[in-house]
């Protein structure tokens, strides 16, 4: 089982900006009189801006030139939230994974639907730390369609066979299976059908125990 290359989704696996959009989707739902809380807001998990406007004002008849100031005005409000992130906002056990599949010269992309992740990978600090980054703007399909994963293995010249996906949402894992890629979940199993093994968080996380738990789930 060669594997020469690890995928990071960026929200929720390295950093946690949930906060973030929900607030912004809140905001943008409260003035545009739509329904919005913490469960709707997990459907928009690892799904595109334009897809979640989709979900939240799917009662609403929203024209595209709606659509397109919407999105721009979430965006906004979203922008202003994270630009006081700092290094401290990287999850536990996300940097030391980082160097360590460095160190064993595994290459390391980033696979986020948002179009504002160069943005926060650059104010958490691990923007150096990353070979190749995909993200809203690299493919016009995003996740679940196997796309955005297929263009960061493309970039990073690896065989999708040879990938490691590490993603927190059902989007995103449905995205690696149908890239031929392995699938490492990162959450509650129950929300993360189809994954070939998951983790709660990537703390205490090495590189040896994904490839022997990988072994195990994947023996051939």
């Amino acid at each position: 089982m060669p594997l020469e290359a690890f995928i990071f989704d960026l929200d929720g696996v390295l950093t946690d900006t949930a906060i973030f959009h929900y607030q912004a989707w809140k905001r943008l739902a409260d003035e545009w009189g739509a329904e919005f809380n913490w469960e709707i807001n997990h459907q928009l998990r690892g799904v595109s801006r334009r897809a979640s406007m989709e979900i939240i004002f799917k009662d609403h008849d929203l024209n595209e030139e709606d659509f397109q100031r919407g999105m721009a005005r979430k965006n906004g409000y979203y922008q202003s939230l994270i630009r006081g992130m700092t290094p401290e906002n990287v999850l536990p056990g996300a940097r030391d994974l980082l160097k360590e599949l460095s160190e064993n010269d595994i290459k390391i992309g980033l696979g986020s639907a948002s179009k504002n992740a160069r943005t926060v990978l650059n104010a958490i600090g691990l923007t150096d730390m990353v070979d190749v980054i995909g993200d809203g703007f690299s493919v016009e399909h995003g996740k679940p369609e196997p796309d955005l994963f297929l263009f960061v293995a493309h970039e990073m010249g690896v065989k999708p066979q040879n990938c490691v996906v590490l993603e927190d949402a059902a989007a995103g894992i449905e995205a690696a299976n149908r890239a031929g890629m392995y699938a490492v979940g990162i959450g509650q199993p129950d929300r993360l059908p189809g994954a070939d093994v998951v983790y709660p968080n990537l703390e205490g996380l090495t590189l040896e125990k994904i490839e022997s738990d990988l072994e195990t789930a994947r023996p051939y």
